[in-house]
């Protein structure tokens, strides 16, 4: 399968970056963790930072902010506030299907710059405060999940680098794209953020 050849590498990556070893143990408890959280909490608090810019570039515009928040790329895509939220979905999401931890549920979010930037908050809480150890054994953990109307059974890896991870991904890009498209001046270093 798919998900074998890059279970091994990223196991072998993991177990050096953290040991400085490749003597160490590969059925590490932090494997799962190592390629979800701190990836949710970089593009999340880099995105937070971008809706900072984005407020300050209405005001200083004179535009009204319900325009970057019902944005679209394109007709049938979702407005920007969405994009928003669904990012944030995804990533509080898995963390909880890989913790296999019930899925939170937050309450709508205000279609504001204020608003998302609570959400965004709120997921990186949640995402953040999950238990490392329940990430053990996430990787072959079989998850259920519906997928284009249809509920699937995947092993976690499979899981998260094949639907979590790019979801993510997706509305995350989409939002920065709708963003830079109305004028703000952000560029990919924004986009990726501080390393921890």
């Amino acid at each position: 399968m798919f998900a074998q050849p890059v279970l091994a590498i990223l196991r072998s990556i993991t177990r050096f970056r953290i040991s400085g070893s490749p003597k160490a143990s590969p059925h590490m408890t932090s494997f799962m963790y190592d390629i979800s959280v701190p990836v949710f909490d970089r593009r999340l608090k880099a995105h937070a930072t971008i809706l900072d810019r984005a407020k300050a570039h209405a005001e200083a515009k004179k535009i009204d902010p319900s325009a970057f928040m019902t944005d679209r790329l394109y007709p049938d895509m979702f407005p920007f506030w969405l994009q928003v939220q669904s990012a944030c979905d995804h990533a509080k999401n898995a963390t909880a299907r890989l913790t296999g931890v019930p899925l939170p549920i937050f309450d709508e979010t205000e279609k504001t710059f204020e608003g998302l930037k609570t959400r965004i908050n709120h997921t990186l809480e949640f995402v953040n405060a999950a238990d490392k150890a329940k990430f053990e054994g996430a990787d072959t953990r079989m998850i259920t999940v519906t997928i284009a109307g249809r509920e699937r059974e995947l092993p976690g890896l499979d899981y998260f680098l094949n639907s979590a991870l790019p979801n993510f991904y997706f509305h995350l890009t989409t939002a920065y794209g709708i963003l830079r498209h109305n004028g703000v001046e952000i560029g990919k270093r924004d986009f990726m953020g501080n390393p921890n």
